[in-house]
């Protein structure tokens, strides 16, 4: 019952704000602070949602532990090759099937250049403009390629993992699956989800098992059997305050999901980034609960945090509700900083975790 009843107290408390769309009977509120552990943070993603994980891992690293990466690419991806390409043109080519329109075969130079990468991230490291390379070493990286997924090919997924061990994470720390006749999607266990080999809405495929589950036992080691009834709670919440400028394509709302356990505080945070055309502005809460990542956090004393961004057509331009790794919050002009820690995005996450970190 004290469980219920904070559950309550923690909807009700702070004031509401506003309703919109297809769920106009939810009122935002304000993102709950809850007391969350330091230094015990994880992320993952899919597609885009992956290469954000990525790029959050690398320029915040000094308070990460893991990552997860399905479908994605390398931090910094989209300036992977020549410096006169542009990176959105690096985006939508190297760091997704760079070979797709190539008559002589798929040459490791079409591919992401990790040495280059690798000085990149030396360079801002020495500036302060990621953390310390070093703060990466002990930490855990999931990294997943569907066999049939033809959108980010797994020569991509490939060169991520190679960067990570270039930056000294031990080949132990990193598990990689690439055996898995998946198309581009995240993966689950549901029956009712898309055919494992397709890509196709909501991407979300079933391939008999849990990848949610996967990604936190990897990071977090041996973990509770995922819960078949919620104790928690699944909370709209405000991400304006959090917004940085006009550009950054971030909704209005996002959600997080707080086990009843996490009410009494020192629970871990697990920051879960959707893919291109998955947002609540595009499929409502289809990917935030049925990911699987509440079932897994839920038994496991795990906050899950889902972000959202929202496709717009003009200013910035992000037809597909894809998180930034080439530059749209920047105008597509230099100089680029979607990847460094003041980027708007990864900004907006930060302050995101520092709300859940401070005391109840």
């Amino acid at each position: 019952m004290p469980r219920f009843l904070g559950l309550i107290s923690l909807m009700f408390s702070s004031f509401f704000l506003h309703a919109e769309g297809e769920n106009a009977e939810e009122l935002s509120v304000q993102l709950p602070a809850l007391a969350a552990v330091r230094g015990q943070t994880s992320l993952s993603g899919l597609s885009s949602g992956g290469f954000m994980a990525a790029q959050y891992h690398v320029a915040y690293s000094k308070g990460l532990v893991g990552v997860g990466v399905v479908a994605g690419g390398l931090w910094n991806c989209a300036d992977s090759r020549s410096g006169t390409i542009s990176p959105f043109m690096n985006a939508i080519s190297t760091c997704m099937d760079p070979c797709k329109y190539s008559w002589f075969g798929c040459s490791d130079s079409l591919l992401p250049d990790v040495e280059r990468v690798k000085g990149l991230a030396i360079n801002e490291a020495e500036e302060g403009s990621i953390d310390p390379l070093e703060s990466l070493q002990d930490d855990k990286v999931y990294l997943f390629s569907g066999r049939q997924d033809s959108t980010v090919v797994t020569g991509v997924v490939d060169k991520t993992k190679a960067f990570y061990r270039l930056l000294g994470v031990p080949e132990a720390a990193i598990k990689y699956n690439k055996s898995v006749d998946a198309g581009h999607a995240f993966i689950t266990a549901d029956v009712n989800a898309t055919p494992c080999s397709l890509t196709q809405s909501p991407y979300i495929n079933n391939c008999g098992f849990e990848q949610a589950e996967r990604i936190l036992s990897h990071i977090y080691g041996v973990l509770n059997t995922s819960s078949d009834d919620l104790s928690g709670e699944l909370i709209k919440f405000d991400q304006r305050p959090f917004i940085q400028g006009s550009q950054s394509s971030m909704d209005e709302s996002g959600y997080v999901y707080v086990p009843a356990s996490c009410l009494e505080g020192h629970c871990k945070v697990h920051v879960a980034f959707h893919g291109c055309r998955q947002g609540i502005s595009v499929m409502g809460k289809t990917y935030v609960a049925g990911s699987g990542y509440n079932e897994v956090a839920d038994s496991n004393e795990i906050i899950v945090l889902y972000p959202q961004v929202k496709k717009s057509s003009f200013s910035p331009v992000n037809p597909r509700g894809c998180w930034d790794f080439w530059g749209y919050t920047g105008s597509n002009l230099p100089p680029y900083d979607y990847f460094k820690k003041t980027a708007p995005q990864m900004e907006a996450i930060y302050m995101m975790l520092e709300r859940l970190m401070q005391p109840r």
